[in-house]
């Protein structure tokens, strides 16, 4: 087994990113831990035909289950303003708030590499959506370096408004935000966004 982290970004859909996630890169395996928070929560209680949406600040507390590529079994449980602890099956809804880090683990025969590097691209490249997508600010350095190395590396990319109160550049690879500009020169230094070109 390996521990692979996962930062979702302010709006990020937690069930959505974690089964594109293990989709993409073919992983299989369970949550470890997480910290975060959420705007909105939808989960499925026992003994209900729909899920139950609440809206707010909303603490994580726990989330637990699997992950494959061939879907997932997740619980949350979160508190409410008023410390009151809810919870049930995670649903597709669940947004992030401020953010969420979570740490899975990978179960042996998932891929080594980091997780957006041995994404299978099945679409011919002309028609495919750029795998990386970079939120940038007028006038920030850094956002400018980091379009200058993705354009002197040759690499597809595509550029978006930054959200409101999250620092800029934010780059995103397959929908997985690795960081700003040091996380990608680090990269780029040790040869992982040659599978990008």
């Amino acid at each position: 087994m390996r521990a692979v982290p996962l930062h979702l970004d302010p709006g990020s859909d937690v069930r959505r990113s974690i089964e594109q996630l293990a989709r993409r890169q073919a992983l299989s395996g369970f949550v470890l831990s997480v910290v975060g928070n959420l705007t909105q929560a939808a989960f499925q209680c026992p003994g209900k035909s729909q899920p139950t949406l609440l809206s707010g600040e909303l603490e994580i507390i726990t989330l637990q289950g699997t992950f494959s590529p061939d879907g997932v079994h997740l619980h949350l449980s979160f508190s409410d303003a008023d410390c009151q602890v809810w919870g049930g099956h995670l649903e597709p809804g669940s947004l992030v708030f401020k953010g969420a880090d979570l740490l899975l683990g990978c179960l042996d025969g998932s891929p080594a590499q980091p997780a957006f590097a041995s994404a299978a691209a099945s679409a011919p490249a002309s028609t495919r959506e750029p795998r990386v997508a970079v939120a940038v600010a007028p006038g920030c350095p850094y956002s400018r370096r980091a379009v200058r190395l993705l354009r002197t590396l040759g690499i597809a990319h595509s550029l978006v408004d930054p959200q409101a109160g999250v620092p800029v550049p934010q780059i995103h690879i397959d929908g997985v935000c690795i960081g700003g500009y040091a996380e990608l020169a680090e990269l780029h230094g040790s040869g992982q966004l040659d599978a990008l070109r």
